[in-house]
């Protein structure tokens, strides 16, 4: 459904090292930089991007908002919490672990924050 998502940052450098760091933990490789300044993650199932607004003003979560990563095992989540926390991310909602979701079932979710604010999650869906 989705071809890419892209986020806002203030520091591209610091949310470059975070998402570098996050993403590496479940088996993305590094970004790339375009002439532009924005930093791509390449997937085969979509990109992710960060930027600096366009629009010359700050860069600010969305309320409410949150992103999804998919990862096919918490051992992943687990490392993809710790390396966030190592490169200057925080944590937010309870800690790494399975909830009950009631009708999307039970759900291995880890919570951060990057560098800009934006709420971010590495879920695994039990079989």
């Amino acid at each position: 459904m989705f071809s890419h998502i892209m986020v806002g940052a203030n520091d591209v450098e610091a949310s470059k090292k975070f998402y570098d760091a996050t993403l590496g933990a479940i088996g993305v490789p590094a970004g790339n930089a375009d002439d532009k300044g924005r930093i791509f993650y390449f997937t085969n199932s979509g990109i992710f991007a960060i930027t600096k607004p366009i629009n010359g003003e700050e860069a600010t979560p969305a309320n409410g908002g949150t992103i999804g990563f998919a990862v096919a095992l918490p051992e992943q989540a687990n490392a993809w919490h710790a390396a966030g926390l190592a490169a200057g991310g925080t944590t937010c909602e309870d800690a790494p672990g399975v909830r009950d979701m009631g009708v999307a079932g039970k759900l291995y979710l880890a919570y951060l924050r990057d560098p800009a604010g934006n709420k971010l999650c590495a879920l695994h869906r039990s079989a």
